[in-house]
């Protein structure tokens, strides 16, 4: 599971190559891992701005009623402007991320939200800045020489400059958007599968494939419940950093090995970071030792209890 997070469309030779093992052992458990859905291979949702800004999104965080929580989460969940819900253990609250337009007054945080009964609070805080997204999160289980190895090269910096700005950095034409909707629920798709569900040449589904990689273009992102990884414990960080020391500070949460998403924020918690823990003990030990120094001068946790919805959502939940 690592190595595909360094490389979603590994192939299992090469896999087999890194980590030591026959080709036909990567084979099966590639394949049962993917057959019964414990993991799925996806073009990441999250289309990163140059610049590590935001294309538009809200941190949500919503107090509801006890006996109102699944009714609010199932209706947030129906929406496609919410990729992201999570229950925290409290029993009564929710946070979400909403796409939105920058600066604007959206409807769901100014009109909709605030005239359900059932809900009793809602705090609102505008992406301002990403430090690490859950697409770059890696497991640390790989070494330094297999990360490496596994690495994909550096976009290349003639290709990249002489794009011009689009969805994903560059302009995206009819030929390639077919190619990355084919991708998008499942990234591991072969040259020849893209070529028959796509209708063109295998010969130019390759090549595109490879202009898209070495543009940094083609983006994966492994889904797979953390559990199965030993990672029973997601929690959420809301923090206090004082503004000159925020933009070091939300380097140090991305590069940790925990933290699967750093955020800087609106509102009074300027710094918002999510990471998984084995247990609570290491969870405390993180609080306790792996923050300080760092000049944080308050944090809130809230330990999650469900993932609710994911985007794309992972088999089974």
């Amino acid at each position: 599971m690592a190595a595909l997070q360094w490389d979603g469309r590994l192939t299992a030779e090469r896999a087999a190559q890194v980590l030591g093992l026959s080709p036909a052992t990567v084979r099966r458990r590639l394949h049962a891992l993917g057959a019964d859905g414990t993991v799925r291979v996806v073009i990441s949702p999250v289309a990163r701005p140059r610049g590590g800004g935001s294309a538009g999104a809200l941190f949500l965080r919503i107090r509801v009623l006890r006996g109102k929580l699944d009714t609010i989460v199932a209706a947030l969940a129906a929406r496609e402007d919410i990729p992201f819900i999570d229950v925290t253990t409290s029993g009564d609250e929710i946070f979400a991320v909403a796409r939105t337009e920058p600066g604007s007054r959206d409807p769901l945080v100014f009109r909709q939200l605030p005239s359900t009964q059932a809900v009793t609070s809602l705090e609102s805080a505008t992406i301002l800045h990403v430090f690490r997204l859950t697409s770059e999160w890696r497991h640390h289980v790989l070494t330094a020489p297999e990360r490496a190895a596994l690495s994909p090269a550096p976009p290349l910096p003639e290709v990249t400059a002489a794009a011009s700005p689009g969805p994903y950095g560059v302009d995206t034409d009819a030929l390639e958007q077919s190619l990355i909707d084919a991708l998008t629920d499942d990234a591991r798709l072969t040259s020849t599968a893209l070529a028959a569900r796509t209708g063109h040449p295998e010969s130019t589904v390759r090549r595109r494939l490879s202009q898209l990689a070495a543009q940094g273009r083609l983006v994966t992102q492994v889904l797979v419940d953390p559990r199965h990884l030993g990672l029973l414990i997601e929690a959420k960080l809301l923090l206090h950093v004082p503004p000159d020391q925020l933009a070091a500070t939300g380097k140090a949460l991305a590069d940790h090995p925990a933290v699967h998403g750093a955020f800087a924020t609106s509102g009074p918690s300027n710094l918002h970071a999510a990471a998984y823990f084995p247990d609570l003990a290491a969870l405390y030990g993180f609080l306790s030792r792996d923050l300080v120094g760092l000049g944080i001068t308050h944090v809130e946790t809230a330990i999650v209890s469900r993932a609710a919805k994911r985007t794309p959502p992972l088999a089974g939940r």
